[in-house]
This record gives structure tokens, sequence and C-alpha cells, in this order.
């Protein structure tokens, strides 16, 4: 036995050896087919035919290693559309396997810098990673040609460096940047449809966020699926006319109790600008209770939270965010993360959930 434990012991010696020695060589060999899979694969051509929801982005303003900024990508059929662009969402998508090349269009639901700060680089790889001849189309309410102008602006010197360095047939210079698409829509005015086809409909609806106006949701109805994106807003009655029977509701949630915890944390610290903005954003969100409410009473299949505030870096504080949530909705409820992924086929009534990301943030 000991003579078999010691040539065991050998081997196992020189077969870390070995790949030691060789793990450059093993390395390589794995970024290969990493890029192999990662490069030449069409993760979209392999979904059923449906309408698709993915969180890009399911966080805030506020740093959280789990969540990037505001996203949720929506694939209906095989076209792949964003609504928001927050700060990293757009490698984000690139990790879920879904590439901003692919993107038809983008919707903004409102203005605030965190659900926009990312749409300059989703432009640039859009046009970059397809070869597009058109901008990028992007939806939004009344202010959005400001926003898309800004932008163009501020990536108008990069522009040229590369169509000089990759050639037009590369980076066409007819498709850089983005084409503004604004509708007009009012507090308390009607909704607003912004995509009518046989088979697809995008329905825009105002939210309360005030003071920031415009602010609006979108409805996305495809072969008889739906899903209703909240954007920012407080309990809203309108939101939840416009959820009725819907399969899925993407609603923001914030956690009043964990965001007390944080604004007592900055007072006791002399934090004064820190602890006036954790109060100030409690009266323009939804907390997880109240979300639940509105999607039971709404007769929503499936209640997806996103927008988390505040970050939550323990699983176990997923409990103390929703407090009683679950109670209130009989439905599926899930705390959003960046690469949840919900496929709803055409034609059914499943709802299957996944996690896109590889890397396992």
């Amino acid at each position: 036995m000991r003579r078999i434990l010691l040539v065991l012991l050998v081997l196992a010696v020189a077969i870390g050896g070995a790949g030691w020695l060789l793990r450059d060589q093993i390395g390589l060999a794995l970024f290969r087919q990493m890029m192999a899979r990662a490069i030449g694969s069409d993760a979209m051509a392999s979904l059923p035919d449906g309408l698709h929801v993915g969180l890009c982005g399911a966080g805030s303003p506020m740093p959280d290693p789990r969540r990037s900024g505001p996203c949720t990508a929506v694939i209906a059929g095989k076209r792949l559309f964003v609504v928001d662009s927050g700060e990293g969402s757009t490698k984000t998508l690139s990790l879920m396997g879904l590439p901003p090349g692919r993107v038809d269009g983008v919707f903004i639901t409102h203005f605030h810098s965190d659900h926009i700060a990312d749409l300059g680089e989703l432009m640039l790889q859009r046009w970059a990673g397809g070869a597009h001849t058109d901008p990028l189309p992007i939806y939004g309410p009344q202010g959005v040609e400001q926003v898309v102008a800004g932008f163009q602006g501020a990536y108008l010197a990069d522009r040229g460096y590369r169509i000089a360095h990759h050639g037009p047939k590369v980076v066409p210079p007819s498709g850089f940047g983005g084409q503004a698409r604004p509708f007009q829509i009012a507090p308390g005015g009607p909704n607003m449809t912004v995509i009518d086809e046989p088979d697809l409909k995008v329905v825009a609806f105002p939210v309360p966020h005030g003071p920031v106006e415009p602010a609006v949701g979108y409805r996305f109805t495809y072969k008889g699926r739906s899903v209703v994106i909240s954007g920012d807003t407080a309990p809203s009655a309108r939101l939840e006319a416009v959820a009725r029977n819907a399969d899925v509701l993407v609603h923001e949630a914030l956690s009043t109790r964990l965001v007390n915890i944080q604004n007592e944390a900055a007072r006791r610290a002399g934090r004064a600008n820190v602890a006036a903005i954790t109060h100030d954003i409690l009266d323009y969100h939804t907390s997880p209770q109240a979300a639940a409410a509105i999607a039971q009473r709404a007769h929503v299949r499936y209640l997806l939270l996103s927008h988390i505030i505040p970050p939550l870096p323990f699983d176990i504080l997923e409990g103390p965010f929703l407090g009683d949530a679950r109670k209130r909705f009989s439905g599926p409820l899930r705390v959003g993360r960046d690469g949840d992924f919900l496929s709803l086929p055409a034609g059914g009534t499943a709802i299957e959930h996944s996690n896109r990301l590889q890397y396992g943030r």
C-alpha cells in the first residue's frame, strides 16, 4: 500500500509539473476554443421564435459588481432591441452573447444620466461590429434629439479615426452614430404607439418620476407574448393598467429600509450630499413590495425586479430587500442580476429563466 501511494504521489507531481511547464500552451488552446465559440457562434440563432427579455444592466448609479447601469434587452423573433443604455451595459450585452452589432433599435425611458451613459459606446459598437450603413434608430420622448446629437458630437473625432484606420467597407461613414426618433408624450396624456407591425407592437406610456419629465415605460407585444418595462417610476396606476395580463413585468425596485440605512451612515459620517441624495430618491421610485402588489393586481405572470437600489453585494440581503414582496405576488419573482434572461416562446405560455453571463457576475 505504501508503494502504491508513493507511485501515485510521484505521478501526481509529474503531471502537475508537466501542466506547469505547458501552462502557456494550455492557456492558448483554451483561448482559441473560447474565441471560436464567442465569435463563430450565433447565440440568437438557437432561440425559439418568441419574445425574450434579458438584463444587460440591473443596477443603478450606485456601484454594484453584479449589476451594470440600467439596460434591458428585448428580442422579438430575430430582432434585438435595447431599452436604456446605462454605464457598462454594452460590454454586458456582449458577454451575454448578444452582439451590439445586431441591435436594431434603442428605446430611452428618460434622460437621467445613468440611463444614457453608455449610449455613445453602444452606437459605436453597433456601427463597427455590424458594418451598418444606416445609423442606429434611437426612440425616446421629446428631448432625445439633443441627447443623440450630444453623443454624436463627442464621438465625431473618433469617427474620423475609425474610418481612416479601418476603411469605409468596415465602418461605412453613413452608418455612424444614431438617428433620433422622438415622440410626443405628456404626463396624463395618451399612450404612444412607437412601432406597429403585424407581429410586433411597442407602446410607450407616461410614468411619474418627477421632477423628471418626460419619463416613460414601454410594452412590447410579439405574437401574443408581452413584456412591460417600467423605467424609473413611483408606484403608477397607469403602469398597472398597461401591464394588465402581461407575461413579464420588469419593474424598478428601491428598498426604503436599506436606503435609510445608507442615509443614516452618511449622516453619521458627515456626508451631507450623500445624506441628501439618499433622502431625496425615496419619493420617485417604487419599493419591491409595491411592485409586487402592482404585478398581482395586474395579473402579471412573472415579476423581474431591476434598477436595484441599493446594491446587494451579498445574497443574504435579498430577504431584507424584498420585505414581504413574495407574499404580495403569487407568481415567480426574481431580484434581477446582469445576465438574467427570460424566454417566452410564441404560441405558448412557458416562461423559461437562464443566466447568460459566463463569468458568474
